[in-house]
């Protein structure tokens, strides 16, 4: 029998609540959840039900109460706060609904600026900033300002960014939200096409139901604990 390969991230035993005057909102109570590499799974929930605060533990965003967060099996609860930003901005990547790319900055100025971030040689980075521009079909578009591209092309920047230091783990809060079908599609697909052809494990939220069909795996959160689809 084939052994499963060893999750690049796993969360175990994660729980969070906020408090709001003197209520206690519980919003996450004993999440456990592995990824493998080249695995894509899809979250999927109402709005309120912890999606945003359970990719933002996972990111290491946020600590949770209780619980751990494994990345590249290093556990992270007591790491201090540069130990979780230099993993973060070596091992994970994220795309949000909105790309939030800085608007005085070209496409590629976007790409380039977290890896010199990160320490590379700014002419390896414009390099690999052309290579992944090239591979998402927007080689042309590498001079232009956010302002001068479409909605999915934005996107697509803002997806070239978020692996442009080769994470091996993508997190995406509803990255296909504010784009109409055809293009949510096309977005969808290079996030896809990511993860087969790379190895990053991918959690995805979305309620785009069609798009998540096609993931490996369906989760979901009721009562603040994860539930698998079907």
């Amino acid at each position: 029998m084939t052994s499963m390969p060893a999750p690049i991230l796993e969360l175990s035993g994660i729980a969070k609540h906020y408090r709001e005057g003197e209520a206690r909102l519980d919003i996450l109570a004993d999440v456990d959840l592995r990824l493998a590499p080249g695995q894509a799974v899809a979250l999927i929930a109402p709005s309120g039900a912890g999606k945003s605060t359970l990719l933002h533990i996972a990111g290491l965003l946020e600590r949770p109460d209780r619980g751990e967060v494994l990345v590249e099996n290093k556990p992270t609860s007591r790491m201090n706060d540069d130990e979780r930003t230099r993993l973060r901005r070596t091992a994970i990547g994220f795309v949000y609904q909105f790309h939030h790319l800085l608007p005085e900055f070209s496409a590629l100025e976007n790409i380039v600026l977290p890896q010199t971030i990160r320490g590379l040689d700014r002419r390896e980075a414009r390099r690999r900033a052309r290579e992944l521009l090239d591979y998402l079909r927007l080689g042309g578009r590498a001079s232009h300002r956010p302002a001068e591209l479409s909605g999915g092309e934005q996107q697509r920047v803002a997806i070239a960014r978020a692996v442009a230091n080769a994470p091996h783990v993508l997190l995406a809060d509803e990255p296909t939200g504010n784009l109409d079908p055809r293009t949510a599609e096309h977005v969808f697909s290079t996030l896809m096409i990511l993860a087969r052809q790379t190895g990053l494990a991918a959690l995805i939220a979305t309620h785009n139901l069609d798009l998540a069909g096609l993931m490996d795996r369906r989760i979901t959160l009721r009562d603040g604990r994860l539930v698998e689809l079907t």
